[in-house]
């Protein structure tokens, strides 16, 4: 599989031979929508809390009598059935949301996200990408200048000016390959990976 090498002005420069099972490897659609759910569902923290009927502060005194009022039998004002009751099935603090994905898969999933942005020409490589002072101003400009509004930037390892210059931009992400998702992949619309990062992806997924 061929990628597209750009120079600082978003030209192409030269082409990139990259391995065809990480980025010719065929869209899977329902692998890639599980990898991403499960991403998500193990960054979720079960931290919510909700009340049960026992946990209800109100008086556990029957609301009224049993017959004779014509209205519907109550026990007690906790009922869930009730407005302020409690839950039926409240959510707790231990409540564990992850889900258990295959490393197998996860890697299938990661080179069917990666064969898709090349595919659809949202990919690109650079030679490297360094800056001499943490500026964002010159960041921004270098960006700019290769044609990327909102980008997501790999790097094989993470240069301090280029964190510090890109960590206040909105619409730009700067990680390292070990830090790479398949949420993140999928949000930009613009990916750009230095050779390095390449290589390594290969390294970790191929």
């Amino acid at each position: 599989m061929e990628l597209k090498v750009i120079n600082e002005q978003g030209q192409e420069a030269s082409k990139l031979q990259a391995s065809d099972t990480l980025f010719g490897r065929e869209y899977n659609e329902s692998l890639v929508h599980q990898v991403v759910v499960a991403y998500q569902a193990n960054a979720r923290s079960g931290d919510s809390k909700q009340k049960g009927r026992s946990e209800i502060s109100k008086s556990t005194k029957k609301p009224w009598n049993q017959k004779g009022t014509g209205r519907a039998r109550a026990g007690r004002a906790s009922s869930p059935l009730w407005r302020g009751g409690g839950k039926v099935f409240p959510n707790t603090p231990d409540q564990n949301y992850s889900q258990k994905l295959n490393r197998k898969m996860y890697r299938a999933g990661m080179a069917s996200i990666l064969s898709e942005l090349a595919r659809q020409d949202r990919l690109s490589v650079v030679d490297s990408l360094e800056l001499d002072a943490p500026k964002t101003k010159l960041f921004v400009q270098k960006i700019k200048g290769m044609g990327f509004d909102s980008v997501l930037v790999i790097t094989a390892e993470l240069d301090e000016n280029t964190y510090l210059a890109s960590r206040n931009l909105p619409n730009v992400l700067v990680l390292e390959v070990n830090e790479a998702d398949p949420v993140s992949l999928i949000r930009f619309p613009k990916v750009l990976m230095t050779k390095s990062a390449i290589a390594k992806f290969e390294e970790i997924l191929g």
